[in-house]
């Protein structure tokens, strides 16, 4: 793992899921971790929840070192002045309402040093929406990742129309640093680029589920066994670049007013409302009961981590 010279220290705020990942993003790739969250219960379950994703990674062979030296640097403090006192880096967590991350960030505005970027986990509030009234809102940016981030690297930079540019190539450098593959956002778009790309393939699994095309099963497995599995190591620029003979051009030519057709046809989406919701959740909890989903959960990150652990191999063997 490349290590970040400029560097050495982050301070992760919220200690969710998403939270516990990033402390481990940091604290493989070498930088001392304190992790802040205003819940007693969650500050007292995260070391433990840490712990046995990092064992999980060493068993896979994701871990450049002992799992007990990546532990090492990670601590939880009681207080969030503990937690950025001297950080080089803050990276929120918290729950995803506009009034929470409000509140944080007029914490994190007044407690962390005035030069030290501060990026958001948030999924799709942008960071307009709660760093406004910030007298150091010019540091402060979505650093969105996907979950969980040790295993997933994706994190989406997005700047506030206040954010300056330089910040933006700081936090770039630190992820990039730190293991995780960054892209950068132009500007705030709701949903940044990963969730509308999401959200576009669930909305047309919802309608397609309501209009009684196919089980949720069948629509899962579409992907689980056909698009996901080029959607592993590629995307879909590339995706139909390779699938037509003279690339997307030749595709687009072909398949294009295909593909505008079916836009057209949902040009009055449907909310997923209660009845529809309801059908759906039947589907899953007779397919997996609701007392099985952390097992499925740890399943899902093993899983995930033989593939980082198989792309890993790959490239040393083909060099990319």
């Amino acid at each position: 793992m490349e290590r970040n010279g400029s560097a050495t220290c982050a301070a992760v705020v919220g200690a969710g899921l998403v939270g516990a990942g990033w402390a481990i993003v940091f604290a493989r790739a070498g930088w001392t971790v304190r992790i802040f969250d205003a819940s007693d219960s969650v500050r007292a379950g995260v070391l433990k929840l840490i712990a046995d994703n990092v064992s999980d990674l060493a068993k896979f062979e994701l871990l450049d070192e002992p799992p007990d030296t990546v532990l090492a640097r990670i601590s939880v403090c009681a207080a969030l002045d503990e937690a950025v006192a001297g950080a080089d880096y803050i990276q929120e967590s918290a729950f995803e309402t506009v009034a929470v991350k409000a509140a944080v960030y007029a914490e994190l505005d007044r407690a962390a040093l005035r030069n030290v970027p501060i990026g958001s986990s948030s999924s799709g509030i942008p960071a307009s929406a709660f760093t406004e009234h910030c007298k150091t809102r010019n540091r402060m940016l979505i650093a969105h990742p996907v979950n969980p981030p040790y295993l997933v690297p994706l994190v989406e930079l997005v700047p506030a129309p206040w954010t300056d540019a330089a910040v933006v190539d700081r936090a770039f450098e630190f992820m990039t640093n730190v293991g995780q593959e960054p892209i950068r956002i132009a500007r705030e778009v709701e949903g940044f680029v990963l969730n509308r790309l999401q959200g576009a393939l669930l909305n047309e699994a919802w309608a397609l589920f309501d209009e009684g095309y196919a089980s949720a099963e069948d629509i899962d497995k579409t992907v689980s066994v056909g698009l996901g599995l080029r959607w592993s190591f590629m995307g879909p620029f590339e995706t139909i670049d390779l699938n037509a003979p003279a690339g997307v051009a030749d595709y687009a030519k072909r398949l294009g007013l295909l593909y505008h057709s079916v836009a057209q046809s949902r040009t009055q989406p449907k909310a997923w409302d209660a009845p529809l919701i309801a059908k759906v959740d039947g589907e899953r909890r007779a397919a997996l009961p609701q007392g099985q989903l952390d097992a499925r959960r740890a399943w899902r990150d093993r899983r995930l981590m033989a593939l980082a652990a198989h792309k890993k191999k790959a490239a040393k063997e083909i060099g990319e």
